[in-house]
């Protein structure tokens, strides 16, 4: 059977990091959705998604073909599920659809055709950009429990300390430096080749993917992710760091997401919490305008290859779009969008070449070629959010 994951309607609510990927490579728990639904079904998937994307994340149709809503985070019934679909059968959970059957000889989809299967059980799914964080670590449980099920952990390394070791797991290559590890409220899954330097202190849920590093004296707290080769370092709580970024020094990060190729300047901080408690918006793409997020404590959201200077401050509920360089004192606004440069005393356009430039150079740094696929996405990025700019 082939396997094709889709955006589904949730797409521009999970702007800014949509705007460079499909829903489906958006990174929750440890894995990415793509990996967690591939790991179940042991093939790969692909994916449909906009238009300019399509080059980068394509889509293969065969005669017999299960779509799968990519918003929702797959479970062992769920997928089971999946894997009995036949013709004219569809999976729900309420109004929205997880799953159908379709072939290459239909010309459109009609559920009204369709058997209704009900999904009856709690499901994880992935609706706005606060999600990633909220859900966490429900998210990096059950990551954990599909990874290492039927498996043994490499030694926890003399001199660690650590409370419910039972709960942590570390994958091969592994180095472990005199920190402390408490998994008393959730597990702690350290990847492959990666460094966790001397005196950090980390408390589960935690998830550490293959390459990444957590420098000395490091506090991480519960419902944190750190993807492939992000490197951290200061104060750290219920975050997702999707991929090869990096908050490298002192400062606080919590109740955040940030993308792929970020970087977080020393010494800079966001708040999470209102001054005076209330609700938090953020901005909303579909709407235009800042919306209720129903969380008191809610940090920044910076799409790809953004990053900020030294001392950075970001409000509470701060989204930062792709390729913005922000920098200088005082607060900047709490929308910042995709290719600006400048920080609280103004903006100016952040002129592609430039940020041609520095991709190439970040991405090399870990042997990746920004190559015109990634050219072309970011190229369309910018036409996309030149509405937002007005420099």
């Amino acid at each position: 059977m082939n396997y094709i994951l889709f955006d589904g309607d949730v797409r521009n609510s999970l702007l800014p990091f949509t705007y460079t990927r499909p829903v489906a490579d958006i990174r929750i728990g440890i894995l990415t959705i793509r990996e967690k639904w591939e790991k179940y079904l042991g093939q790969t998937t692909t994916t449909i998604t906009e238009e300019y994307l399509e080059e980068k994340y394509p889509m293969v149709e065969m005669e017999e073909n299960v779509l799968i809503n990519a918003s929702f985070l797959p479970t062992k019934k769920m997928f089971d599920l999946v894997k009995s679909l036949s013709k004219n059968q569809a999976i729900f959970k309420g109004d929205d659809v997880i799953a159908f059957f379709t072939t290459d000889a239909q010309e459109e989809v009609n559920f009204d055709e369709y058997e209704h299967i009900e999904f009856d059980e709690e499901i994880l799914q992935v609706k706005n950009t606060w999600d990633i964080f909220s859900l966490n670590e429900k998210a990096i449980q059950q990551d954990f429990d599909l990874l290492t099920e039927g498996r043994k952990s490499q030694p926890i390394p003399e001199g660690t300390k650590t409370l419910h070791k039972e709960n942590i797991f570390i994958e091969e290559g592994a180095e472990i430096i005199f920190a402390n590890l408490n998994a008393s409220e959730g597990p702690i899954y350290i990847g492959k080749d990666t460094l966790i330097m001397e005196n950090s202190s980390i408390r589960g849920p935690f998830a550490m993917c293959d390459n990444a590093v957590v420098k000395m004296g490091a506090k991480i707290y519960k419902g944190t992710t750190l993807g492939p080769f992000c490197k951290v370092g200061g104060e750290i709580g219920n975050s997702v760091l999707f991929g090869y970024s990096s908050k490298g020094h002192d400062g606080y990060l919590g109740n955040s997401v940030l993308g792929e190729w970020c970087n977080i300047g020393a010494d800079s901080n966001n708040s999470n919490l209102k001054n005076n408690y209330a609700e938090v918006k953020l901005w909303n793409y579909e709407s235009g305008r800042f919306t209720k997020t129903g969380l008191q404590f809610c940090g920044l959201m910076m799409g790809d290859h953004s990053k900020c200077g030294i001392n950075t401050m970001f409000n509470t509920g701060t989204v930062v779009g792709v390729s913005a360089n922000i920098y200088g004192s005082g607060f900047p606004r709490n929308f910042i969008p995709s290719f600006s440069w400048g920080g609280a005393a103004g903006f100016t356009n952040y002129q592609l070449k430039k940020v041609f430039e520095v991709a190439t150079v970040v991405m090399k740094r870990r042997s990746i070629d920004f190559d015109e696929k990634d050219k072309q996405i970011l190229e369309h990025v910018f036409e996309l959010t030149q509405q937002y700019r007005n420099y």
